[in-house]
């Protein structure tokens, strides 16, 4: 198969936001790896057609924005930029009161390099204060330019619903939520999905590997090889994310893959992206190499024979 280039990564949409069908999850910058090897990644990325970079405020203790908007520097403007904020990023930084809504985005503009941010995403639910003041106070940024499109993440179906109907007639509302969901995490479907199409979202998958076990990494009985990301990981225990179902789940979809050419990192990311709803399926990297294997998954596409034989190997 040949890499995949700019010209032939596919397209979809988050509202008004067209981005490609794999982006990059940034979440390693400023933590597993450095300024230089975060820069190398973004590189690689836009040399295979990724123009979805998605990151968040407590990312690399904040690190991760920075290094990714110096990584984009002049490519800024050609790529879609996604971010979150919410969760703690110290005792005062957290939440989505307005006035810290306001707060947290103009850190993040700060720390990207950037005068607005393409997709601005609520990183989880606040409990403490009301959607409809949140949804508020995020409507006024996207007024004032420095927000274009707004997002939710780790939202359950109801708050979906309750979002939703908070929004006023005319102001911004949640145009996608993004939730863990993989092949061996498929809670999406049994409401998250069905709103999303109900309310018109998109759904932005994330741990699409299921944080590296559909890699192909990782063997029944064996210990996780040094330096990946389940290092240290029990093996084989039922609660650990490398137990013996799991790992076996894996060698079946591997065998799966297999026949038709393609490995299981492949299939993981080739599956996400049939699904109707799924706009870009965001899977991290640590190297070049991995960028350009996870988005050459993006011109494998499934057939209806091929996903319910996946559905036979993992249901839902």
């Amino acid at each position: 198969m040949s890499e995949t280039t700019s010209e032939t990564m596919p397209r979809r949409r988050i509202g008004s936001l067209e981005v490609s069908v794999v982006g990059l999850g940034c979440n390693n910058f400023g933590g597993r790896i450095d300024e230089n090897a975060s820069a190398q990644v973004v590189s690689a990325a836009l040399d295979v057609g990724i123009n979805f970079f998605d990151t968040a405020d407590i990312y690399g203790g904040t690190l991760s924005e920075e290094l990714l908007g110096r990584a984009l520097g002049r490519h800024r403007d050609e790529v879609v930029v996604a971010t979150k904020f919410g969760m703690a990023v110290d005792s005062e930084r957290k939440g989505a009161k307005p006035d810290y809504v306001r707060r947290a985005l103009e850190d993040s503009l700060r720390r990207l390099g950037t005068d607005h941010v393409d997709l601005y995403q609520l990183h989880q639910p606040d409990a403490e204060t009301p959607i409809a003041d949140t949804l508020g106070a995020l409507d006024e940024l996207v007024r004032a330019g420095k927000v274009r499109e707004i997002g939710c993440s780790n939202f359950s179906a109801e708050q979906l619903r309750e979002a939703h109907a908070a929004v006023g007639e005319g102001a911004a509302r949640f145009v996608s939520v993004q939730n863990e969901y993989s092949l061996l995490k498929r809670e999406p479907e049994r409401e998250v999905l069905a709103e999303c199409e109900r309310l018109a979202m998109v759904f932005i998958p994330y741990f699409p590997l299921a944080s590296g076990v559909l890699s192909g990494k990782y063997r029944r009985g064996q210990a996780p090889p040094a330096g990946t990301r389940l290092a240290g990981a029990s093996v084989g225990r039922a609660d650990s994310p490398l137990s013996d179902e799991r790992l076996s789940a894996v060698e079946a979809l591997e065998a799966f893959a297999a026949k038709t050419g393609h490995s299981v990192l492949e299939l993981a990311i080739a599956w996400l992206a049939a699904r109707p709803s799924v706009a870009s399926v965001i899977a991290g990297a640590t190297a070049p190499a991995q960028v350009r294997t996870n988005a050459k998954a993006s011109s494998w596409v499934l057939t209806d024979e091929q996903l319910a034989e996946v559905d036979v190997i993992v249901p839902a």
